[in-house]
């Protein structure tokens, strides 16, 4: 099902995006799309570049971000949009983060290969965005090495596994993720301060594919919730029906908009495209987004 409004993408600006935002926004038209948002991973630098493509292209542009943060034990991704992309604050956070990540990036290579996973240390650093390796850029590596063409922890990631849809960003989520065996912890914001900033910024705070980081916890979605979250991306890549219904009730329960996001980057996750979200309620999100206020101040 084609949609005219995709709230949730990446380019290149994100390490793990592939096209450039003017070319990306040529892409959304190609789509069909009308009504976009680019939300790069804690970074605002592509904005004005999409803006002006958007504008280009006849498309409406929402300024927007995806910010890492932390509730209690749980990292979560929260999305801001129509945020001033001039505030000086998202700038720093992205500096923190890049370092993080730089640091972060041998420990995380020498983590998959005492896994026993092999790989070209070379072709992972020819991958390499800004010195950061990601764990999609390692399972690129590993997936095209022989020396795993039998190798059982790469079996689900291979054509006709049960992960071979997005097999890049599924080895990330079962490798390197929170909790499992690669990961690297990291600091990130609080989720209120996470909240806060985006208002500060004059935008709304919306939580990203709540299904893939919280499940459907509804005890931690309501401490979340009580942190001033303006919506829930309820209609995502990463949600099956039965979490999409959930999420839409708790949505409606606690009076918060329902929004709608394809999560596109490229070849990381290849089965994902723009705009292509089973979402019937599109007319109505897009009426109950153009009437908020807080939105609406700084909407193009």
């Amino acid at each position: 099902m084609a949609n005219k409004l995709d709230l949730h993408m990446h380019s290149s600006v994100s390490n793990d995006g592939d096209f450039e935002p003017a070319e990306l926004m040529r892409l959304c038209r190609e789509q069909l799309l009308e009504t976009v948002a680019l939300t790069d991973h804690n970074s605002v630098r592509g904005t004005l570049a999409a803006k002006q493509a958007a504008k280009e292209q006849g498309l409406a542009f929402i300024s927007g971000i995806e910010l890492d943060c932390q509730f209690e034990d749980v990292n979560l991704h929260v999305l801001g949009y129509g945020i001033n992309p001039a505030m000086s604050a998202f700038a720093a956070i992205e500096k923190d983060i890049l370092k993080q990540e730089q640091d972060a990036s041998f420990l995380l290579m020498q983590k998959i290969l005492d896994l026993g996973i092999y790989f070209d240390r070379e072709k992972v650093f020819e991958l390499s965005i800004e010195d950061v390796v990601t764990g999609e850029m390692i399972a690129e590596a590993a997936l095209s090495d022989m020396r795993n063409e039998n190798n059982p922890l790469l079996e689900n990631f291979r054509k006709g596994g049960t992960r071979s849809d997005n097999p890049y960003v599924n080895f990330y989520w079962d490798f390197c993720s929170q909790g499992k065996p690669a990961c690297i912890p990291m600091h990130y914001i609080d989720l209120c301060e996470c909240v806060h900033l985006i208002k500060e910024a004059g935008g709304m705070a919306v939580l990203a594919h709540p299904g893939i980081n919280i499940g459907q916890n509804q005890q931690r979605l309501q401490g979340i919730i009580a942190c001033g979250i303006d919506g829930i991306e309820v209609f995502s890549s990463y949600h099956d029906d039965c979490r999409t219904a959930f999420f839409s009730e708790q949505a409606e329960k606690y009076q918060l908009l329902k929004t709608i996001g394809s999560d596109f980057h490229g070849k990381i996750k290849p089965s994902i495209k723009l705009g292509a979200i089973n979402c019937p309620e599109e007319a109505d999100i897009y009426q109950r987004l153009m009437r908020s206020t807080s939105f609406c101040a700084q909407y193009r």
